[in-house]
Parts: structure tokens; C-alpha cells; sequence
């Protein structure tokens, strides 16, 4: 397995071993730039189709902590005061088959506590934007709606529903709707990464195995994320130390891997996914949070 050109350098610190260990790659410039180089129509939208595992390379990952969800409500409620999240900026560049594309994720929230998570890129005619609707119930994300476009010479959308008041989480997937059972635990393609930071924001010790739920498609997947060990990468802000978390996938041809920095409100850094031969890799090139930017150090 191999890094594409977009990485960033890791040092490996405690935890298991991890299939990603010694697979370095160079710093991305401040500067980057989305690439337009003049590409076949059949390499655009493979980038377009893998950029979505940009924003869900936690799909790749994820979590809904079991431990959190099993808790009685009274027992949460008289616990501790909850840590929230904070509204952030940040831009990250997904590069895979020598095409690279820069993505733009927001959260923000409004006076009543509802969030809204946002995130949207273009390469050449074809653009990319996905919607996350949640509310947050102490160390929970409850969610609402996600809707996925894929715009340009090839449409597609996805949307799941959490209504409240039905038994049922209601999916669009290839323009047909699905019933998938409803369960307090389960969480839609990108609540589920600001699930991981809530629950880390909560309990900065990583467990080292999780398992959690998302409504993806016809069905709710699970998944298990497994906590690798701490590593130091360097960023185009600098030096930051990271907790690196990878998915325990079936199939041993598939490879997902993602450092968070506590430091910076444990915002993802970097993520890397490998399926059937193919690299796509998503780094952190720019952030604030708080509409202040984030800064690692010199070394």
C-alpha cells in the first residue's frame, strides 16, 4: 500500500501496529491549488464518485459509541456537563488517479442548538455537495436529514431521513426510496464523523475497539474502528500530535485509516482509503475554529 503524493508525515507513537505505519508521504504546500489537468470524462467522475469517502472516509470510519448509547438517560443526565462541539472552517485536498480536488466543510449552529454540517467541492463541469442535519443530546448526535448531490455530466442523489415520530429511517438511494429499522444508535454518513469528535471531546481516552451504525443506502451498516495508536504529523499549519484510528475491514484488499488532532478540537488531519488497488487520500490544508485559524508547531 502506498500514499499518494497528498499525505503528510506521521511518526508512530503507542498503540497497536498499524497497517499504515512507515507509508509516508511529503507536506502539501499552503498553496495548493484544485488541479484541472485535461483528464477522459471516464477518470472525472471516478474522483467525484471517491471524494464522497473524503468527507465519509469515516464512512470508511465513523462511530457511534456503544458504550455512550447503552448508558440509562438518568444516569447520563446526572453524570457531567457535556463538552459540545465548536463551529469550524476547514478545507481539505482529495487527490486519487492523479486528479486532485479541494473540499470545503463547515459546521455551524444556530441559537436553538441545531446543526448544520456542510460539505462542497467542483472539479472541471462536476461538483459535489452533501448536507448534515442533527441536533446534539449531551455526548449523542441526534440526526435529522443528509442529503448527497453529485452534479455535472453524472447526477446522482442520496437522502436519509430521521423522523422523529416514525418507527423508520427513510433512504434514497439509485431514485428509489428504503425502509431501514430505526434505532437510537444509528447515524447518517457525515453526522457520524462529528459523532467521533463529540465523543472524543467527551472522553479524550481512545477506546480501542468501537462499534457503530450508519444508514448508508438500502441498509444500516456496522462497522468497527480500532485505535491504532498516537502520531505526530506535520500539516501545512505546522507540527500537531494525532490519535490514528482504522477500520477492521472483511476484506483484506480494503484499508481505511484516520488521524484526528486533539489540539485542534479533534478535527480530522488526514484520512487514507484503499480499495481494490486504488489510494484516495484526503489532507487538511487549511482550518479555524471559532474563526480562529488553527497553527502546529515548527518541529
Amino acid at each position: 500500500m502506498t500514499a499518494t503524493d497528498a499525505g503528510s508525515k506521521g511518526v508512530a507513537g503507542r498503540g497497536p501496529t498499524s497497517r499504515f505505519a512507515g507509508k509516508t508521504t511529503s507536506a502539501l504546500p499552503a498553496n495548493t491549488r484544485l488541479t484541472q489537468q485535461s483528464k477522459p470524462r471516464s477518470k472525472l467522475l471516478p474522483i467525484l464518485a471517491l471524494t464522497a469517502l473524503a468527507s465519509t472516509a469515516i464512512t470508511s470510519l465513523g462511530v457511534t459509541s456503544a458504550n455512550a448509547r447503552a448508558e440509562e438517560p438518568e444516569a447520563r443526565e446526572a453524570s457531567k456537563e457535556y463538552r459540545k462541539l465548536t463551529p469550524y472552517d476547514a478545507v481539505y485536498k482529495t487527490s486519487t488517479s492523479g486528479l486532485s480536488i479541494k473540499l470545503r466543510r463547515s459546521l455551524t449552529m444556530d441559537a436553538s442548538g441545531d446543526c448544520r454540517l456542510t460539505s462542497e467541492g467542483k472539479l472541471l463541469v462536476a461538483g459535489i455537495s452533501e448536507v448534515s442535519l442533527f441536533t446534539l443530546d449531551g455526548e449523542n448526535i441526534q440526526p435529522r436529514s443528509y442529503v448527497y448531490q453529485l452534479s455535472g455530466p453524472v447526477s446522482r442523489r442520496r437522502e436519509v431521513h430521521f423522523d422523529k415520530d416514525s418507527s423508520v429511517i427513510r433512504s434514497l438511494y439509485k431514485k428509489e426510496w428504503y425502509e431501514l429499522p430505526k434505532t437510537g444508535a444509528t447515524l447518517d454518513r457525515m453526522s457520524q464523523q462529528e459523532q467521533l469528535r463529540l465523543s472524543l471531546l467527551n472522553d479524550p481516552t481512545p477506546k480501542d475497539d468501537i462499534l457503530f451504525h450508519v444508514a448508508d443506502g438500502r441498509k444500516v451498516k456496522e462497522y468497527r474502528l480500532l485505535f491504532a495508536g498516537e502520531e505526530r504529523l506535520e500539516t501545512p499549519m505546522g507540527w500537531v500530535n494525532t490519535l490514528h484510528f482504522e477500520r477492521d475491514h472483511d476484506d483484506p484488499d480494503r484499508q481505511s485509516g484516520v488521524w484526528i488532532a486533539p489540539e485542534w478540537d479533534y478535527l480530522m488531519v488526514r484520512t487514507v482509503h484503499i480499495d481494490d488497488g486504488k489510494t484516495i487520500e484526503a489532507n487538511l490544508i487549511s482550518a479555524d475554529i471559532a474563526g480562529t485559524a488553527v497553527t502546529g508547531a515548527n518541529s
